[in-house]
């Protein structure tokens, strides 16, 4: 291969990548203009308003958010089904997410981290991984991404 073909093989290659990080990235602004507006229907918007003051209150993951869990049962049984950044959307959990699922899923963890009183993101991927049985490889990136987003902030 000559040093002409290589470059113009690597600049092919190079728009390649390009090609599927829009795509990429296209979808997950898309998933960004849509996130959690079932939560705006009447089969969610009422229990959220009623709960959403409390949760932010009480200590994520403890016995008293899980009972405020409890009390909006119905509202988020429709809403993991009608949201796959959800594990619960999923039979078999994370397994059957996609990196888009991801991705959304931990911008909402951390967004939700910023509504209470106590947020902290790495303990929420704690609980979580505990919650949905998160490989440690997966978390510890999980980890590695909110300790990169810390310098965003």
């Amino acid at each position: 291969m000559t040093l002409e073909e290589c470059k113009l093989k690597t600049i092919e290659h190079i728009n390649l990548v390009r090609k599927y990080i829009r795509f990429f990235t296209d979808k997950l602004t898309d998933r960004g203009e849509k996130h959690d507006a079932s939560k705006l229907t009447e089969d969610e918007l009422p229990y959220f308003a009623e709960h959403t003051d409390k949760l932010n209150e009480i200590e994520y993951g403890s016995e008293e958010y899980k009972a405020e869990l409890e009390a909006l049962k119905p509202a988020l049984e429709h809403h993991y089904a009608s949201n796959t950044h959800h594990p619960e959307h999923f039979q078999n959990g994370i397994e059957d997410m996609t990196l888009w699922d991801i991705v959304e899923m931990f911008c909402d963890w951390k967004a939700s981290t910023k509504r209470q009183r106590a947020g902290n993101i790495l303990k929420s991927i704690d609980i979580n991984a505990e919650r949905f049985n998160i490989e440690p490889q997966l978390k510890q990136i999980l980890i590695n991404t909110a300790k990169m987003m810390e310098d965003y902030e």
